[in-house]
């Protein structure tokens, strides 16, 4: 079975940031669209093993390459594919057969099928759109765009005077209604916990779950400068229910050579008996009519799928740290002849750091941290300006939220920097463990030792601190430390998107920007 031969192939498994999913409640006509359904179905198995094949074990090479000719198989026999697409598959059956990696990676994309139509994203003013209004905007789909365009570096639909937005709310369907929700509020911070809890981010087995922390929600939605309009939430009319949200807050982007003040969109979150009302549409047009009113045009934001008009795309990786729970949960598993007894001794850490001086960060330290790490992210082409409040706000820890780490040397000069995110998922069915206890690489400066060094003390520190498994971005300069550390590849990308702004994609490690 794929499926099965898939899931034993990840060395990892975690939930992937996806934005929600609206049904449009359409019928269709299953027997009409059999074939197409069942083409896809296994194209899409496929393109998950060719994509899933570098992170397996030996032992497992002979069941995935099973799977992949059983795949390509079928969608041989099926036909309603075009005399391209079936070459393109019986290229890559023979590749499978060979074993040649790098030349499935070649053919998936002709395999897979034409570009996915969006039927929202493809009006939205995003990199590649089909705007018909002017094609000279549209920009190579293509990672690492390198011919120039003089239409980069700018909108791609110029900012508005304030007289000309769209001066009232987007309608909502009968039943629902706008609100601002307060985050500093008590009662309603835990509506916000229980929607997002319920209906938020969740993985495709259904094993795990994200549990966003009161405490984190007040620090991820409440930066210096934030805005009640931008918390934005809509309830059910007759039972004041919240039902739907969608928030942004203010930061300073740079992309490119250009800085921007932006939105940094999040939690786009719809409860699950109402995605077949298309809310998710109106609640992105609504914020950003809000968001266009205080003056900003552009806003940069995350998701787990493949939407229209991404700039750039990380791979998460995953680093074991205790070994035993994260087989228990199913969140890993034990390799072929591999012993729980030899794999706790694979990812065995030390029990304190080896850099010396290394302790956590204190209001004091702000000045002379901010500055170092803002200098650190001038290097990459789309990276996060903060200002000393916003460093202090997003970056001084707080118990459970954040941890952050200086080193400072003889003359008072900090000169090395680390810290994670604290993100936990809820285990479900699972009779022994109820929570994942996750930490997230957020941003880490290196000066006088190298980053692999830093990196492994900041491991140590979060197991200390009772995580699980640190999690880590292939962005900025990680890859650096990824292999040496024993990280694992994940199975998904995270995509980064710029809206309304054009400009050439980017490669993974040009990216200076974690978003929560």
């Amino acid at each position: 079975e794929p499926h099965k031969a898939l899931s034993l192939a990840n060395t990892m498994s975690t939930p992937e940031k996806q934005a929600p999913k609206a049904d449009n409640g359409a019928d269709e006509a299953a027997a009409a669209n059999d074939v197409d359904d069942n083409h896809e179905e296994a194209a899409e198995i496929l393109t998950d093993l060719v994509q899933n094949q570098m992170s397996i074990s030996s032992g497992d090479a002979t069941q995935i390459a099973e799977a992949q000719t059983t795949a390509l198989q079928q969608l041989l026999q099926q036909g309603g594919a075009s005399a391209s697409k079936q070459q393109a598959v019986q290229a890559l059956l023979d590749a499978a057969m060979k074993g040649d990696a790098a030349v499935q990676q070649q053919l998936m994309g002709q395999v897979s099928g034409e570009k996915k139509q969006h039927a929202f994203w493809d009006t939205q003013p995003m990199l590649n759109s089909d705007d018909k209004k002017d094609k000279s905007i549209k920009a190579n789909s293509n990672n690492a765009t390198t011919q120039p365009d003089p239409n980069w570096h700018k909108p791609i639909v110029p900012d508005k005077e304030k007289e000309d937005l769209r001066q009232e709310p987007y309608n909502m369907p009968k039943g629902f209604e706008w609100c601002e929700v307060d985050i500093t509020d008590d009662e309603q911070r835990t509506e916000i916990y229980d929607l997002l809890y319920q209906n938020y981010v969740e993985d495709d087995d259904g094993c795990f779950r994200f549990d966003y922390s009161r405490d984190f929600l007040t620090w991820a939605l409440t930066p210096p400068g934030y805005l009640k309009q931008f918390h934005l939430g809509v309830r059910s009319s007759k039972s004041n229910r919240l039902m739907a949200l969608i928030t942004a807050v203010p930061a300073k982007v740079r992309v490119y050579g250009e800085e921007k003040d932006m939105a940094e969109v999040n939690f786009l979150c719809v409860h699950r008996k109402l995605r077949s009302k298309r809310l998710a549409p109106v609640l992105i047009k609504e914020i950003t009519r809000r968001v266009n009113h205080t003056g900003v045009f552009q806003a940069v934001y995350t998701a787990g799928v493949k939407l229209p008009g991404s700039v750039a795309s990380c791979r998460y990786y995953h680093r074991t740290l205790e070994a035993r729970k994260l087989v228990e949960i199913g969140f890993t598993r034990l390799a072929p002849r591999m012993t729980m007894a030899r794999m706790q001794k694979l990812y065995k850490l030390p029990a304190e750091p080896n850099t010396k001086g290394l302790r956590p960060m204190t209001p004091e330290d702000v000045p002379a941290a901010h500055k170092l790490v803002v200098k650190y992210l001038e290097k990459f082409q789309l990276a996060v300006v903060f200002s000393e409040d916003e460093f202090a706000h997003w970056l001084l820890p707080r118990k459970g939220v954040v941890s952050s780490f200086v080193r400072m040397d003889a003359d008072g000069v900090i000169t090395d920097f680390c810290s994670y995110y604290h993100l936990h998922s809820s285990v479900l069915g699972n009779p022994k463990h109820n929570t994942l206890n996750a930490a997230y690489s957020f941003y880490n400066v290196a000066k006088t030792v190298s980053l692999t060094a830093l990196m492994k003390d900041c491991l140590i520190l979060a197991k200390n601190e009772g995580m699980d498994v640190f999690n880590a971005l292939n962005l900025m300069e990680n890859d650096d430390f990824l292999e040496e550390l024993k990280f694992g590849m994940g199975d998904g990308n995270l995509q980064y998107y710029v809206y309304n702004w054009f400009c050439p994609t980017m490669q993974h490690n040009d990216v200076g920007l974690v978003l929560l």
